[in-house]
């Protein structure tokens, strides 16, 4: 009746600290991706407001030199400008907040 020896256990019990320690250093790894993407994210969006707002005030000043628009068009134009910066303010702090909530730091 030969039972297991010292150095068989020894070596199961390497096996299962070699299979903790990779099961440790993916996670470590998916949290360095997280990271990562949550940075391109928050780059993404300040790109997406920055290029929005340079776009809209570029619309603004063309409707400005425009002399084929009557006043009721500039008006109805500056209405919706205004609703459409409005809009991308919301949806950059709405995607800003949510990349900020979605990886807690420690």
């Amino acid at each position: 009746m030969g039972g297991t020896s010292e150095r068989e256990f020894m070596e199961r019990i390497r096996r299962v600290r070699e299979k903790s320690s990779k099961t440790a250093d993916d996670v470590r790894n998916d949290f360095a991706k997280m990271e990562k993407l949550k940075a391109e994210s928050l780059k993404k969006t300040e790109e997406m407001r920055r290029n929005s707002e340079q776009d809209l005030e570029k619309l603004q000043r063309e409707i400005v030199k425009d002399n084929d628009l009557a006043p009721e068009s500039r008006q109805r134009l500056a209405v919706e400008l205004n609703i459409a910066k409005n809009e991308t303010q919301q949806e950059y702090t709405g995607l800003k907040t949510r990349i900020s909530k979605a990886i807690v730091p420690e």
